[in-house]
């Protein structure tokens, strides 16, 4: 297959779904209350509830934190969609760098 033809397989919308940054409207109290039983989770090894519950409130460095972890355990679309979600860009960069040099290896760019 050329390059051309494998390009065109990619999605205009990408391969992963990035959920909005910000998360929804909450007061105060609740939002702390939120923050930390996405911690606890978080500490008890609950790292996908702890990720949405983070997601929800629009919590950044919990965001970053479920990020390093999926990173660190190989789930690397997992962890690029956390920092986009968080937003860390320079995480987010340093895994886009080196998906992009997979991708040139697979097309014989390098």
């Amino acid at each position: 297959m050329k390059r051309e033809e494998i390009l065109k397989l990619i999605p205009e919308e990408g391969f992963i779904k990035v959920p909005e940054s910000g998360g929804v409207p909450l007061s105060p109290e609740r939002k702390v209350i939120l923050m930390r039983k996405g911690n606890q989770l978080f500490n008890d090894g609950d790292i996908e509830t702890a990720g949405r519950i983070f997601i929800t409130i629009g919590y950044t460095d919990g965001l970053i934190r479920v990020g390093d972890y999926y990173y660190s355990h190989n789930k690397t679309l997992e962890a690029l969609r956390m920092y986009k979600a968080a937003p860390s860009q320079h995480k987010a960069d340093m895994i886009v760098e080196k998906m992009a040099t997979i991708v040139r290896g697979w097309l014989g760019t390098n």
